[in-house]
């Protein structure tokens, strides 16, 4: 007896067709375009040759590149690591916080400490410039009230201080975004798995790091990842705050400011599209690299924690 053959189901095509044009024509097809370009350059005013890898080992090796490259990457790579020891914790701990039953006013504290998320870049950045500011920013009244003017400096005006402030104001704005996600999975746990835990004596601060902590592992790994590709491509703090010096002295620079003063230029330095979709391009080379040691390295390991 012959088998009925599975219909076709068009219709998973036709809702998806849309999607995945519009996400071709404004992600893969400009992708695709940005390392088509790193692999040419021009010579002068003559016309445009194929340089294959020459541009990416004058970005590494090249005196003039490769000091602005590397002391990018490094900023970028601090602006990461600042995220990743101070936001996501914070982020964790205040999810716990508010899944706790016994807590008043939880949705209240929530959306609080969510709202930065939805500001504007330009905002927050011009805010607290003015707010940090030495002149007339109310960060100085505000520390002579608790006795502490003595602490203040100008922080975005020291080189050994800038990044880190930055850093700091991008965790302000961006805590509410871990702290949601490790509030769903906390709150995705089985009342079963927690009934249990506390038949067995398990409670407070306990049951949190024995039983909850392992069960939103895959979550924390989520949060990670997403926040190394947002950190790898910011780039609206900076501008916003510093400008495209990305000062002082080169201090805040990251790969996407580097990558906006080589490829459109800046006061009296040219543009350059080839060696700014060099830039780019290892600008995804670094990404894709975190993502498949994300997915083929950590992931896997993650996944006995899950239900």
């Amino acid at each position: 007896m012959a088998t009925a053959k599975r219909p076709i189901r068009w219709h998973v095509a036709v809702f998806l067709a849309p999607a995945v044009l519009v996400y071709t024509a404004v992600m893969i097809v400009p992708l695709f375009g940005t390392l088509q370009l790193s692999l040419f350059n021009r010579s002068g005013q003559e016309a445009v040759f194929f340089a294959g890898l020459d541009n990416f080992r004058t970005l590494f090796f090249d005196p003039r590149w490769s000091e602005s490259f590397w002391n990018a990457l490094w900023n970028n790579t601090w602006f990461f690591i600042i995220h990743m020891l101070v936001q996501n914790p914070i982020g964790i701990a205040l999810a716990a916080l508010l899944s706790s039953p016994k807590l008043r006013f939880s949705a209240f504290y929530r959306t609080a400490i969510f709202i930065p998320t939805i500001l504007s870049f330009v905002i927050v950045g011009f805010a607290w410039k003015l707010i940090l500011s030495p002149l007339w920013g109310v960060a100085p009244n505000l520390l002579d009230m608790v006795g502490l003017k003595s602490l203040f400096a100008p922080w975005l005006g020291k080189e050994e201080y800038a990044l880190t402030t930055l850093g700091l104001i991008s965790v302000w704005q961006f805590i509410g975004i871990p702290m949601m996600l490790i509030y769903a999975a906390l709150l995705s746990i089985p009342d079963e798995v927690i009934e249990a835990a506390e038949c067995d004596g398990i409670t407070g601060m306990g049951q949190f790091w024995k039983i909850k902590l392992p069960l939103i592992l895959p979550a924390i790994g989520i949060i990670s990842i997403l926040t190394f590709v947002g950190n790898f491509n910011a780039f609206d703090l900076i501008y916003s705050a510093q400008g495209a010096l990305a000062g002082p002295n080169y201090s805040t620079d990251i790969l996407g400011t580097f990558l906006y003063r080589t490829f459109f230029g800046f006061q009296l330095q040219t543009g350059d599209p080839y060696m700014g979709s060099t830039i780019a391009s290892m600008m995804f080379f670094i990404i894709l690299a975190g993502v498949c040691l994300y997915l083929f390295a950590i992931q896997t390991r993650l996944r006995r924690y899950q239900f």
